[in-house]
């Protein structure tokens, strides 16, 4: 039944952070009343203060909540709404709630629930793909999940191999493998996750493009048979199989190419009739010049992509009202010869996550969040300063978009967009998202999906130079906080209300100095502060490992320390550089020009993103156990994979740091941990 857009008059947004923020922005645009569904946790998020109305719909666990069909459907009819936009993610791709939308009569706006189980599951996509003459991966598409056979077939193929879920995407169940003897332990693995997150253990092997690209075209149909692309998009720098930066149009890209990869995406979304906002992903040979002959067919997302921004900027359209007109029943807007490039876009995803751990995600609560005050791009987020990180969902913080005339342009706006962004209370890719964007292989276009892999090992610490600043300045900086505090502290618990009293070991004139002890990444230090006025001298005296050299001492000089929390110029041994430094709940959040860290006194025990820390093996982050590779009284290796924990939606092994003998083990399997509790114990 043909329909205006007016007949959509609520719409429910399916979904939770920014992306909710994003589709409840444009309806309210179109005039269209907006409903927000949340759960328990996210009873104080932004996306349910955006909307005209919100209803919760069960407990923190994402199963209990955001995929819970049932209960959506039943937030729908009780709040009047005749539309539901499922965002990205959770229930996107799941036909089952398109269904459900139809039984209910509810438009679901997206594709058709036959459009979607045809992309839904790898293997049979591809081979419908096959048919319809788009090139694919070499690779076993079949339904014999035997792990012997699919050795064999891996061995086929030849190694390099891709283990991928059939269902789902975003990298979950998703395993390169090198080598023969790293099959079975990968498949088991990539079957688990797969399970966890889609419900189908299901797997695909493909042969893995030693140098690939990730590139996919955007693609638009209607209900009167009308399909068009809107160019592509370059989503190649990655990590765990998760796009890091996009951008549009792709560096590097023929005309040839780009011709032969949109009519191929147009050909495969009308193979489906597909209605809607879709993108159709392909590998790109990267080792040699782009060919027209040189890509292949990975899969089709049935769904608005998080990368969607930077195609809406560089052809003015904005895509989520293209979703509602369409779902409305109306055309699309334009033709195909009306939709042009202008300029170049580039997007980062801010994540809470820790970087030199491995990428491990972070939770905490945001004391700081300032994210480009200079309006020099677009920043799309789903959270506020003060709100808390929650361990159940994804850690994207914030989409962080600048548009240019060209390609250096975009990236330079970009660059600083991350530079001039504070996120304190949580550990953040905000520093490596800047020297990504400023290192010369990305900067020269030569990007492809192993790239940070290649060039930024979490072991060699890629950050610790960053901008000239030293680990030092950080833990001197966050002395000088610690001490302040303490004597803050004294000041406000002294009887003695004397001026002597109330400057608490730091002297009215002279020197005075104070001991301060603190914890970073599991490493303990003893350092010495002494103050003069509005001067102090920091000097490092032990530490507990020898990544600081100790004895050191370094020389501050701020004009009013309280400037510190918004961020102000300090002097260190003569050198002015920016630092910004809060302090809250026992940690000191600092940074010193483009560095930053968590910095915790002794009182506060510091794990977030611990692996392997000497004598124990903590939990990084609250997770279940899904995994367990060892007992008490076995002989484990440095590097061997001993517990594997599920953490916001992936899975995370932790490894032995040394070669060692398992004490005790304290956790099974299935059990739910909180982050810092310990795991596993050494025998000393």
């Amino acid at each position: 039944m043909t329909q205006n857009l007016h007949s959509i008059n609520t719409l429910l947004v399916a979904n939770r952070g920014e992306i909710a923020v994003r589709v409840i922005a444009t309806a309210k645009k179109c005039g269209i009343r907006t409903v927000a569904v949340y759960s328990q946790a996210d009873a104080n998020a932004m996306h349910v203060e955006k909307a005209d109305v919100s209803i919760c719909i069960g407990a923190a666990s994402a199963s209990d909540s955001y995929l819970n069909i049932e209960a959506i459907i039943n937030a729908a009819l009780s709040s009047g709404a005749d539309a539901i936009h499922p965002g990205y993610g959770f229930l996107s791709e799941n036909p089952d709630l398109v269904d459900a939308c139809d039984n209910a009569g509810i438009i679901f706006v997206g594709p058709s629930a036959a459009a979607m189980r045809s992309m839904g599951l790898k293997d049979a996509a591809k081979a419908l793909m096959e048919k319809a003459g788009v090139p694919v991966v070499p690779g076993y598409h079949g339904d014999n999940q035997d792990a012997e056979f699919l050795a064999q077939q891996a061995n086929t193929i030849g190694y390099p191999v891709l283990i991928k879920a059939r269902a789902g995407g975003g990298g979950k169940g998703m395993r390169r493998v090198d080598r023969a003897e790293q099959f079975g332990a990968s498949l088991q693995s990539a079957q688990r996750e797969a399970q966890a997150s889609f419900g189908d253990a299901a797997v695909l092997i493909e042969k893995y493009i030693e140098h690939p690209r990730h590139i996919e075209v955007q693609v638009f149909g209607d209900t009167h048979g009308n399909c068009v692309h809107l160019f592509e998009r370059d989503c190649s720098l990655q990590r765990r199989h998760q796009k890091v930066i996009e951008e549009a149009p792709a560096p590097w890209m023929t005309q040839a190419l780009r011709d032969a990869m949109t009519t191929a995406a147009v050909r495969a979304a009308k193979s489906i009739d597909y209605v809607g906002a879709g993108t159709v992903e392909f590998i790109v040979d990267a080792s040699g010049p782009l060919r027209a002959d040189g890509f292949w067919f990975m899969e089709m997302n049935t769904r608005l992509q998080v990368e969607h921004p930077v195609t809406e900027a560089v052809t003015g359209f904005d895509l989520v009202e293209w979703q509602l007109a369409v779902a409305a029943g109306q055309r699309l807007p334009v033709a195909q010869e009306q939709i042009m490039l202008n300029g170049h876009a580039v997007e980062a995803r801010l994540y809470a996550e820790d970087v030199e751990a491995g990428f491990l995600p972070a939770t905490g609560t945001l004391h700081r969040l300032e994210l480009d005050k200079d309006d020099i791009g677009l920043v799309h987020s789903g959270v506020r300063e003060g709100d808390e990180v929650q361990p159940f969902y994804d850690p994207m913080l914030a989409k962080l978009i600048a548009h240019g005339p060209d390609r250096v342009s975009a990236f330079g706006l970009l660059h600083r967009m991350l530079d001039n962004a504070k996120v304190m209370g949580t550990t953040t890719n905000r520093a490596f998202l800047a020297l990504l964007c400023a290192h010369k292989d990305v900067l020269a276009g030569n990007v492809h999906t192993g790239l940070i892999e290649q060039q930024f090992k979490s072991s060699e610490q890629p950050l610790a130079k960053d901008d000239g600043v030293e680990l030092d300045e950080l833990l001197c900086l966050a002395a000088v906080v610690t001490a302040n505090a303490q004597s803050d502290d004294d000041h406000k618990t002294s009887a003695d209300q004397s001026v002597h009293s109330q400057l608490g070991l730091w002297q009215l004139w002279g020197t005075a100095q104070r001991r301060v002890e603190l914890k970073l990444k599991q490493q303990d230090f003893t350092l010495r502060v002494n103050r003069q006025q509005q001067a102090w001298e920091v000097t490092i005296e032990s530490v507990d490992k020898v990544d600081v050299a100790a004895p050191k001492t370094l020389r501050f000089q701020v004009k009013e320390l309280g400037a510190l929390e918004y961020g102000t110029t300090i002097d260190i041994n003569g050198q002015s550089k920016l630092a910004t430094a809060l302090s809250r709940q026992g940690s000191v959040f600092c940074r010193v020009g483009r560095r930053e860290a968590q910095i915790q006194s002794t009182s506060e025990h510091h794990l977030s993103g611990a692996l392997g820390a000497g004598d124990a093996i903590v939990a990084p982050m609250p997770g279940r156990i899904i995994a367990l590779n060892c007992e008490p009284g076995a002989t484990v290796h440095a590097g061997d994979v001993l517990i594997t924990l599920e953490a916001m939606k992936m899975e995370h092994s932790l490894t032995a740091s040394a070669d060692a003998t398992v004490a005790s083990v304290s956790v099974a399997v299935d059990d739910q941990v909180e982050q810092g509790k310990p795991l596993i114990v050494f025998a000393s």
